[in-house]
């Protein structure tokens, strides 16, 4: 008779935890399914918004907030930061602000000047370019050209100064007639050279 201690039993089943554990994993996350916490839901993740009407995502009111900062800190246009990071307060402000110039008539031009009066040009993903801010678009491009010529300067110059050495390095060979050409190397000299080309033939 064994007096090993027999294992109490146990209430779960390995096969009953792996299905719970299957069930708590297995959750639908496609858009419009599944259970609250999915970006359909901004109320999960920031201030309960007011429901969107389809009217306020016209494409002339998209391509004037993608014109506009959101001026949260988040770099973004106002278009791009409300729809995708629900936590921001301040694009639906901005948002609303635009729909309420648009329903006075204004024009699409009239709304980003009415911004940038009551905002500054950081209100703008980007700046007029004119007076200062035409230097933000006129200058990288300078830079670039002119770091170019520099580089193809460089070039040539290295190209000039191969092609001088190559010739000197021609002219300093003996001819076809076996006679040394002309050089400014001293008697000395060439005898120390006439010496080292023995020794190397030998």
């Amino acid at each position: 008779m064994s007096n090993s201690p027999v294992p109490p039993s146990r209430s779960l089943s390995r096969r009953s935890f792996l299905g719970i554990g299957a069930a708590v994993f297995a959750q639908d996350s496609l858009a419009g399914r599944g259970s609250a916490g999915t970006l359909r839901d901004p109320s999960v993740v920031g201030r309960p918004r007011t429901p969107t009407l389809p009217g306020e995502n016209e494409a002339e009111i998209q391509a004037i907030e993608t014109r506009l900062a959101c001026n949260c800190g988040c770099t973004l246009d106002v278009f791009t930061c409300r729809t995708t990071d629900f936590s921001c307060t301040y694009s639906p402000k901005l948002h609303r602000e635009v729909l309420a110039l648009k329903a006075k008539g204004l024009t699409a031009q009239q709304v980003l000047d009415a911004f940038v009066a009551e905002y500054g040009e950081k209100a703008l993903m980007a700046p007029k370019a004119s007076g200062f801010n035409l230097w933000g678009y006129l200058l990288p491009g300078a830079v670039i050209l002119a770091a170019g010529a520099g580089l193809v300067a460089v070039i040539a110059r290295r190209k000039a100064a191969v092609a001088g050495a190559t010739t000197a390095g021609a002219a300093a060979m003996p001819g076809e007639g076996g006679a040394a050409p002309a050089t400014n190397a001293s008697a000395e000299e060439l005898e120390r050279l006439r010496q080292a080309l023995s020794e190397v033939e030998d």
